[in-house]
C-alpha cells in the first residue's frame, strides 16, 4: 500500500508561520549546506511587518503541506546585464528539517516557477545550490530546471569558498 498522498502548496506568509523561519535559524535548522552564521532574526519579521514579504522586487510564501507550515520559498531578482533588459528571479527554499527528503522541495519549486511565469513578465527562473547538495540538484531537476553549468567558489560559507551549480527553466 503506497504512502497517502500529500497537498503541497503555496500561501502568502501569515505571522505564526514567522515563529517557525525564526527557529530554523539554527546549524541544524538550516543544514550544513545552508548555515551561514548567525543573522538578525528579526530583520524577516520587520520586512513582514512592513510588506507582508511580497513587494515588487521579491517575496516569500510559505510552503504549505496539508494545512501545515513546512518551510518557505522566496524569489529576488538577478540581473545578466541592464536591470530594464536583463532581469530574472532566482529563487530560493528552505524546507523544516522535519518535511525535507519528501518530494515537498521539488513540488514546492515548481509551483513557485508557474507562479512567477503566471504573475509576472520573467523569461528565466534560476537557482544555484552547492555542488556537493545532490538532493536539491534533484529537486530542482525534478521542478523542470536544467543544469547550466558552475560558479566557481561563488558562495562564502564555513570559512571557506563553495563551487555553486546553477540551475535555470526558461519560459515555454
Amino acid at each position: 500500500m503506497s504512502a497517502p498522498q500529500r497537498s503541497v502548496g503555496l500561501r502568502p506568509v501569515v505571522e505564526a508561520d514567522l515563529a517557525s523561519f525564526e527557529a530554523a535559524q539554527t546549524p541544524d535548522g538550516q543544514g550544513e549546506l545552508q548555515w551561514f552564521g548567525h543573522r538578525n532574526v528579526r530583520a524577516l519579521r520587520e520586512r513582514w511587518d512592513r510588506d507582508r514579504l511580497l513587494a515588487p522586487d521579491g517575496g516569500v510564501l510559505t510552503v504549505d503541506v496539508d494545512g501545515s507550515c513546512a518551510g518557505r520559498v522566496e524569489w529576488f531578482e538577478g540581473f545578466w546585464g541592464p536591470r530594464e533588459t536583463s532581469a530574472c528571479w532566482t529563487i530560493a527554499i528552505g524546507l523544516l528539517p522535519s518535511w525535507r527528503g519528501q518530494g515537498i522541495g521539488s513540488a514546492a519549486q515548481r509551483l513557485l516557477v508557474a507562479y512567477l511565469f503566471d504573475h509576472t513578465r520573467a523569461e528565466r527562473v534560476q537557482a544555484f545550490t552547492d555542488v556537493t547538495n545532490v538532493a536539491e540538484q534533484r529537486a530542482l531537476v525534478n521542478a523542470g530546471f536544467e543544469r547550466e553549468g558552475v560558479a566557481r567558489r561563488g558562495q562564502w560559507r564555513r570559512g571557506a569558498w563553495h563551487d555553486q551549480a546553477i540551475y535555470s527553466v526558461l519560459r515555454t
